[in-house]
């Protein structure tokens, strides 16, 4: 099965000789426009959590690096394999928003559990797994929607939209931690209540604004048959789609974490823990300015070298974490730096993958280059995790920059010929 950038619908609402011009009306569909505001909400509840709870697990609990390992990578790996069951389910019956929609009502739901944890540490680990899971359901279904609802020459600029409207949330959650506990004090049941409150009401919006198909798509004929097992293992048989599981989850195992990039910076520069919420959201700042930018740049230049580009912004982030560099202007550009990575890699990678893959199958797919990525993030943590312990922040943290240049070198290797596309003109 080799399918390339022609296998995505385009919207069949639009009139030929209508189409270019009224795209250049609206930069993506309304549908798009609904996710991103969904997530970003709900990246504002979870950043909430996400940047106090690395601080409240290694220096309130006292857990060593290789259980904060764990916990991290349980964070996003412990629920992956659900990611391709769930994107499975979203295209056999067609009902990518439902799933998305109970994978966003769990991860509000394990705000709650996270009050009802105190401090035991599997307690809490349980509760992360929950969060992870809905995380995992609903990623595929709610990206596929989003390739569904977009051409194929705009995909970049549909996920860079998405993407930034997401890192508002990501920018903004951080910046409602840190007004909570300045209000309360130490006080986290007050950030989990709250956190609570905005995942809710992420789920009413998914539930009043986005469609399940977007007008004109035809991508889920009536009488098309439903995806088979058979059908979905399938993907695996495509050259094309084994040689992008096998990118992902190389570059996955790229990945240390965020928990860890701001332990790692808050012990070089000394910083105050009040202020440890806040590294999240230098990071946040540059993805929130890059990402849309660079996913037009995808769509011009090529998705495969921005996400190159990415992962050479992870390495040099790596590098100035264990370099002899201090101060703010360091401290600065590796947020900076470390934003220009997430810009450059999370949604394009996406865009990149979404054209090789058949409308009917688009979720289950999706879903099996988050599960590669996932797992091996997983791995990551752990193997991190030991090292820091072994050897020390600073030496672990060089041998990542030292694995970033490997797996680049594979990526391009995977994934030059099959991924390259056609040039087009994208309508400004």
């Amino acid at each position: 099965m080799h399918v390339y950038l022609s296998s995505v619908s385009r919207p069949v609402s639009d009139p030929p000789d209508a189409g270019p011009r009224r795209r250049r009306l609206a930069l993506v569909s309304g549908n798009v426009v609904a996710l991103g505001t969904v997530s970003l909400i709900t990246d504002i509840s979870a950043e909430m959590v996400a940047a106090v709870l690395p601080l409240y697990l290694v220096l309130g609990l006292q857990l060593s690096p290789v259980a904060f390992g764990v916990l991290d990578g349980v964070h996003t790996g412990a629920t992956a394999l659900l990611r391709v069951v769930g994107g499975f389910v979203a295209d056999r019956f067609r009902r990518r928003k439902l799933v998305a929609g109970v994978g966003y009502a769990l991860s509000a739901v394990a705000k709650l559990g996270l009050l009802l944890a105190g401090r035991s540490v599997p307690a809490i680990g349980a509760v992360i797994t929950v969060d992870r899971l809905g995380k995992g359901v609903r990623s595929a279904p709610r990206d596929a929607l989003i390739t569904l609802s977009t051409p194929p020459e705009a995909l970049g600029r549909a996920f860079g939209v998405h993407r930034a409207m997401d890192s508002v949330g990501a920018f903004l959650g951080p910046l409602a931690a840190f007004a909570v506990l300045l209000v309360v004090g130490q006080s986290y049941d007050a950030v989990f209540v709250t956190s609570f409150c905005l995942a809710a009401l992420a789920v009413v919006v998914l539930v009043l604004f986005v469609r399940e198909r977007p007008t004109g798509t035809a991508a889920d004929g009536p009488d098309e048959p439903r995806v088979s097992v058979r059908e979905a293992f399938g993907l695996l048989r495509s050259r094309p789609t084994r040689r992008l599981l096998l990118a992902a989850t190389m570059l996955g195992l790229a990945t240390i974490g965020d928990g860890f990039v701001y332990l790692v910076l808050q012990r070089r520069e000394d910083l105050g823990l009040r202020w440890f919420p806040l590294l999240a959201v230098g990071t946040s700042l540059a993805y929130l300015v890059l990402a849309a930018p660079l996913g037009v740049l995808a769509d011009r230049i090529g998705r495969l070298p921005v996400v190159v580009g990415g992962y050479v912004a992870l390495g040099a982030t790596y590098l100035l974490l264990s370099g002899p560099a201090h101060g703010w202007p360091a401290l600065a550009l590796t947020l900076a730096l470390y934003g220009a990575f997430y810009a450059a890699t999370d949604g394009v990678l996406i865009a990149l993958a979404g054209p090789v893959l058949p409308p009917r199958l688009r979720t289950t797919g999706i879903a099996l280059v988050q599960t590669g990525q996932a797992l091996a993030y997983l791995v990551s943590s752990v193997l991190f995790g030991l090292a820091w312990q072994a050897w020390g922040p600073q030496t672990a943290v060089r041998v990542a920059a030292v694995a970033v240049v490997g797996v680049l070198v594979v990526t391009v290797l995977l994934l030059a010929s099959p991924f390259r596309p056609a040039p087009r003109k994208v309508s400004p």
